[in-house]
Parts: C-alpha cells; structure tokens; sequence
C-alpha cells in the first residue's frame, strides 16, 4: 500500500464495502435496475465485482489512476439507475422523491471527489 492520504483509503474502503453488497444483497440491486436493461442479475454482479476491484485498486500507485477513471465512469453510468428509479412509484424502491433527487448532485460530488485524487502522485 501507497502512502496516500486516509482519506483515499476510506474511498476505498467505501467502493469495496458497497460492491461486495451486491453479492451479499443482490435483490436489492436488482430491483432498482432500469427495466430496459438486459440481464440484471449479471449487471449487478458485474458492477459490484467492478467496485471491489476499483476501490483495491485505489491504493496502490500503478492502478490508482486507473481506479479513479474507471470509478468516475462507473459513478456516471450509475446515474441511470438514479433517473431511473424517479421515473415511477414502483422503480423508486421506496425512497422519497427529495432523497432520490439529492442523490443526483452527491453522485457529481463523488465523482468529484474520486477525480480529485489524480493530483497525489
């Protein structure tokens, strides 16, 4: 492990801890998938797969970077999930309307946060 600030390493622990809940808790995930999407449970697999790898891969200096571009990526393909679940009572998973739309701007906030790191060498 890389000498990064904590910060960088609570991201980390961030993305592992929420891609290993798709294997924990996939339903979960599966239900707030957009419906024009194919093969669900194999996208929430994937994804969650995705996160583990990606938050690992913060903490080491020859995937840091590509770590942050591939979490940045992930983080904007997730915004579909996120206009998805507004567009009706039964997508929503039971979130009030407020939360769902706050969540749009913390998900520029993450993706902010993640970019951020490409500065520390």
């Amino acid at each position: 492990m890389e000498n990064y600030p904590w910060h960088l390493y609570v991201m980390a622990a961030i993305y592992v801890f929420a891609g290993s809940m798709h294997f924990i808790k996939p339903k979960v995930y599966m239900r707030i998938m957009p419906r024009y999407l194919p093969k669900h449970k194999l996208l929430v697999y994937v994804s969650g797969l995705a996160e583990v790898l990606l938050g690992i891969g913060l903490c080491f200096s020859a995937t840091k970077n590509y770590s942050i571009y591939g979490i940045v990526a992930l983080l904007t393909v997730f915004l579909l999930v996120h206009f998805y679940m507004l567009s009706s009572k039964k997508a929503n998973a039971g979130f009030s309307k407020w939360a769902l739309i706050l969540r749009i701007p913390l998900q520029f906030v993450l993706i902010y946060w993640a970019y951020w790191y490409l500065s520390f060498s």
